[in-house]
């Protein structure tokens, strides 16, 4: 071989190859879903990827899995619209605290297979959420299908109160910066004649950047909220809600004062455990990561240790 320096390195990756550790691996436990290889430590952290079906298409997912035999309670990590800003800080400490965290892309979004709507993020999320009960998944992620917590940034707050508002087995949520979509348009639709209206939110969704979404247009979305703003919009969400568990995490971006209304309105209807913050940064939570995880952890520990069954 004229370059030994080559010659070396294939030699090392035959002689890793054939390590007795690589022999050790774990078969793939199911189809569409893969395990990380790990040594043998015994209930070790780990990640797992998978696809998640959701109405035809496969969501692209993954779950930080704890250590320890559990069974751990599960946070569903919902992303908001497109996306960029994935949370995923926010997961790892999570894990560390004890805590699976699922995360995935909604169909049509960030290389998802399907077309992306914002009724079919709802789908999705109910999709995760009964992924995260079958019982072949709940074995091999050590989890408690009894202890899930939703999570949602920006648009995911959206899909997170959709989700729990038809769902009394989610006994608690998060919302961070929750952008209220349909809310949003109702506003819009009360100040102005609706093709206006529509115009305006779209503009306003195609400056966001739409580039990691399949399958839709910034006028379709706001024509699909326009449709929805009956149903949607969160107020008309608080009576199913008011008997949950929630944290609401604002910012100086914009969204606090609807954000604060919501917590408001569920504190007016009876709910007591409704827990508010506020960070002086940006949608992003740029320069506040660290602050808001430990509000997040800080909330999630006050949460009930034991499995509650729906009524």
């Amino acid at each position: 071989m004229k370059h030994p320096a080559v010659a070396v390195f294939l030699a090392a990756c035959l002689a890793a190859a054939a390590c007795p550790v690589f022999a050790r691996m774990p078969p793939v436990p199911g189809a569409g879903h893969h395990q990380t290889p790990v040594s043998r430590g015994v209930d070790r952290a780990s990640m797992q990827t998978m696809q998640i079906a959701s109405h035809g298409a496969l969501m692209n997912a993954l779950v930080y899995v704890a250590a320890g035999a559990g069974p751990h309670p599960a946070v569903i990590l919902l992303h908001g619209f497109p996306g960029n800003e994935r949370n995923l800080d926010l997961a790892q400490d999570m894990r560390r605290a004890g805590w699976d965290v699922l995360y995935f892309n909604y169909r049509g979004s960030w290389g998802t297979p399907g077309d992306f709507s914002f009724a079919h993020g709802i789908e999705d999320t109910a999709a995760a959420i009964a992924y995260l009960r079958q019982p072949d998944v709940v074995r091999p992620l050590r989890l408690d299908p009894n202890r899930i917590v939703l999570i949602g940034h920006s648009m995911g707050g959206f899909m997170t109160v959709e989700a729990v508002a038809v769902d009394p087995a989610i006994k608690a949520f998060a919302t961070i910066s929750a952008a209220d979509m349909a809310g949003r348009m109702q506003a819009v639709l009360g100040k102005e004649q609706r093709p206006a209206a529509i115009t305006a939110m779209a503009k306003g969704l195609a400056a966001e950047g739409m580039a990691p979404l399949a399958g839709c247009t910034p006028q379709g979305l706001a024509n699909e909220l326009a449709g929805h703003v009956a149903s949607w919009p969160f107020m008309g969400k608080v009576d199913a809600l008011k008997s949950r568990t929630a944290l609401v995490v604002t910012s100086d971006d914009g969204l606090a004062d609807e954000n604060n209304a919501f917590a408001a309105a569920l504190r007016k209807a009876g709910d007591r455990h409704v827990t508010t913050v506020h960070l002086p940064t940006d949608h992003a939570y740029s320069d506040q990561r660290i602050a808001l995880s430990r509000a997040v952890l800080h909330w999630l520990a006050t949460l009930p240790k034991e499995s509650r069954t729906a009524p």
